[in-house]
C-alpha cells in the first residue's frame, strides 16, 4: 500500500512538473518583447525552412510524448492505458481542430498548422492525461487548437517576433491544460483521495496558473533588463552579425556549406 501511494504521488509530481514547465513558456514572450524584432519582420518571407522536416519532427514528438505521459505511470495499469488513449486522441483533436481553424481563418489549410495543433494538443493534454477520460480529452484538445490558434493569430496581429510561437502554443496550450484539468478530472480515471473537487479544485488550477505566470514572466523581465544593462553591447547581437547569420557570426560555422 505504501508503494502504491508513494507511486501515486510520484506520477502527480511528475505530470504537475510538466505542465509547469509549459505555462512557463509564457515568459518567453518577455524575451521576445524585450529583444524586438528580427530585421525583416513582417517584410521579408520568412517561412518554415523545410515543411518535411516539420511534419516529420512532430510525429516523432507525438510518439514520444506517449513515454512521458503514459510512461508517467511507471507502470502498466488502467490508468496508463487512459492516459495513452487520452494523449492521442486530446493530440489528434487539436491538430483537426487548428487545420479548420486554419482553413476557416486564410482560406487554406495548412499541413504545418496541422503539425503546429497536434503540439499544442500535446502541451494541454499534459497535465489531465492521468486524470480525464475521452470526452474530456476531445473538449481539451478542441480548447486547445482553438485557443492556441487565436494566441497565435493574436501574436501576429500585434506583430511581436515570437519565431516559434512559443507563448501562443507552449505557454497558452499549458495555461489551458492546467485549468481545465481542474474542471474535467474524474474520479472514476483516478481518485486522488485528497477529497478536493468540483469548485474547490478548479479554484487550486487556477490560482497556481496565475501565479506561476505572474511570477515567472515579472522576474524574467527583471533579469533580461538587468543582463542587457550589464552585458557589453546589451544582449542582442548587432544589426551586421544578425544579417551575417548567428551561426557564422556567434559560432563561426555555417549549417549549410555550398561549394
Amino acid at each position: 500500500m505504501g508503494r502504491w501511494i508513494h507511486r501515486r504521488r510520484l506520477c502527480t509530481r511528475l505530470r504537475r512538473r510538466y505542465c509547469r514547465t509549459h505555462i512557463l513558456r509564457i515568459l518567453c514572450m518577455a524575451g521576445a518583447l524585450i529583444l524586438g524584432r528580427r530585421l525583416g519582420y513582417g517584410k521579408v518571407p520568412m517561412e518554415p525552412h523545410n515543411v518535411p522536416m516539420v511534419v516529420l519532427g512532430a510525429s516523432i514528438l507525438w510518439f514520444g510524448w506517449f513515454g512521458f505521459n503514459a510512461g508517467s505511470q511507471v507502470m502498466v495499469d488502467g490508468v496508463t492505458v487512459s492516459a495513452w488513449v487520452v494523449t492521442n486522441l486530446a493530440t489528434g483533436v487539436s491538430a483537426v481542430t487548428w487545420l479548420l481553424m486554419s482553413w476557416a481563418h486564410t482560406g487554406k489549410p495548412s499541413i504545418v498548422g496541422a503539425a503546429t495543433g497536434a503540439v499544442a494538443g500535446l502541451v494541454a493534454i499534459t497535465p489531465a492525461s492521468g486524470w480525464v477520460g475521452p470526452m474530456a480529452a476531445i473538449i481539451i484538445g478542441t480548447a486547445a487548437g482553438t485557443i492556441c490558434y487565436a494566441s497565435v493569430a493574436f501574436k501576429n496581429a500585434r506583430k511581436w517576433d515570437d519565431a516559434l510561437d512559443v507563448w501562443g502554443v507552449h505557454g497558452m496550450g499549458g495555461l489551458t491544460g492546467a485549468i481545465l484539468t481542474g474542471t474535467l478530472a474524474s474520479p472514476h480515471i483516478w481518485d486522488t483521495g485528497d477529497g478536493i473537487e468540483g469548485m474547490e479544485q478548479q479554484g487550486i488550477s487556477i490560482l497556481g496558473a496565475i501565479i506561476s505566470v505572474a511570477y515567472a514572466f515579472s522576474v524574467t523581465l527583471v533579469i533580461l533588463k538587468v543582463m542587457d544593462l550589464v552585458w557589453p553591447g546589451g544582449i542582442r547581437v548587432t544589426p551586421k552579425e544578425e544579417e551575417i547569420g548567428l551561426d557564422l557570426a556567434q559560432h563561426g560555422e555555417r549549417a549549410y556549406v555550398n561549394e
